[in-house]
């Protein structure tokens, strides 16, 4: 069985999906690799680098589509709308694509994967459990994020992160609210922690106050009732209009008091809620920056244009849409290890499974045998439910939920 992995086609995207040091991996599963030509050269890897490791390398994307029983991607259909639909003629029944590809937010996609007949997986499915951890590409790639933003915050902003106590005189510390405390919140606090800023933070889950706290950050509490605030899955819910007006009145204080705004909140398949309005810009000092990391999905800021860089009444505010791959090497490193993992509970012995009884696998299977599968798509798309599956036989290594 073959694994393959071409360049990515997402404009400026710099990411692979498989890097040498997971090669070994695969191939000790008993799976062959092939790699598109320079499919990796972008994000610091050479086809030399994956030769050596036992990848084989092809001439074209399309041979990858041709050789391969499963195809690894960074960006599929539905998070590479225009490119991506190129790879619907290459794909072949029953061949598997595994990938990020925003299956809550473009469920056509994931239908037209579907007609294909192929068997689709979306990584951004991946549920939050102890278990997955290895497998959550959200979260590997949000770490990456969190850390460049606070890194294009300081660039941007005319003054320094550090308190400096010169013969000059004394620099006071910027200022550095963080909206959002979920994987790239947290690390933005840490990253700018370590920059020397004087750092607050909030969320609409109360519980991850000792989190913040313990990087260093401030938490601020609003009189909020937040007892919803949070699905099983670990994500936050979307709250209703009313919530949002009152956390933003609460909130517009914190915000002009702050040099640095990084917003990162975001609902899975929903629109970015606003948190930060026209008027709170406003009132921010001039020179001030908001970087606004749920850009893609319509930002947090009233104000937020997609990879745009907006100015209004001296505020920058910035929209990146995609900052991991502005660090590719180790966004790279770390999704190639999420997506193996996770490729590990579907190959067994060199031979594809699908266990159905096994979470990860059944929460992120988007399409197979011709249906989208996966119920939350099915819905977004208006379709009725799939009848439920035989109940399969417990093998030596399924896990009973719960364990770790």
């Amino acid at each position: 069985m073959i694994v393959g992995a071409a360049k990515e086609t997402f404009p400026n995207e710099r990411r692979v999906a498989l890097v040498p040091a997971v090669i070994p991996t695969l191939t000790k599963a008993g799976l062959a690799v092939v790699i598109e030509t320079n499919a990796g050269l972008a994000a610091g890897f050479t086809d030399a680098q994956f030769q050596e490791k036992g990848a084989e390398i092809v001439a074209s994307r399309a041979e990858v589509f041709e050789k391969a029983d499963i195809v690894l991607q960074v960006r599929a259909l539905g998070q590479n709308p225009e490119a991506g639909k190129a790879d619907l003629g290459l794909m072949k029944p029953a061949q598997v694509i595994v990938g990020l590809a925003d299956p809550l937010g473009s469920p056509a996609e994931a239908q037209a994967l579907a007609q294909k007949g192929v068997t689709a997986f979306a990584m951004e499915l991946v549920p939050r459990i102890t278990r997955a951890q290895s497998m959550d590409v959200l979260s590997s790639q949000a770490t990456v994020a969190g850390y460049r933003a606070v890194l294009l915050a300081a660039a941007t902003l005319p003054r320094m992160f550090p308190m400096f106590m010169t013969a000059a005189g004394t620099i006071s510390p910027a200022r550095v609210f963080v909206i959002g405390a979920g994987v790239a919140g947290l690390q933005a606090i840490a990253t700018a922690k370590r920059l020397g800023a004087k750092v607050e933070a909030y969320d609409v889950r109360p519980a991850v106050a000792e989190q913040i706290e313990s990087l260093g950050g401030k938490f601020v509490r609003f009189e909020l009732e937040t007892a919803q605030a949070e699905d099983q899955g670990g994500y936050a819910r979307e709250q209703s209009e009313e919530f949002l007006h009152k956390q933003r009145e609460a909130m517009g204080k914190v915000v002009a008091g702050n040099d640095v705004v990084i917003s990162t909140a975001a609902v899975p398949g929903k629109k970015a809620p606003v948190l930060v309005t026209e008027a709170m810009v406003r009132n921010m000092d001039p020179g001030s920056v908001i970087v606004d990391l749920a850009a893609a999905t319509g930002g947090n800021c009233e104000l937020t244009r997609a990879d745009e860089c907006v100015v209004a009444d001296g505020v920058t505010i910035l929209g990146p849409t995609n900052l991991p791959s502005e660090a590719p090497y180790h966004a790279s490193q770390m999704y190639a290890k999420n997506v193996v993992t996770f490729l590990m509970s579907i190959v067994k012995e060199g031979k594809l499974v699908f266990p159905m009884d096994d979470e990860v696998v059944r929460d992120t299977m988007v399409a197979r045998g011709g249906e989208v599968v996966n119920p939350r798509v099915r819905e977004a798309l208006g379709l009725a439910p799939l009848a439920a599956p035989a109940p399969t036989a417990p093998t030596a290594t399924t896990e009973k939920k719960g364990e770790a």
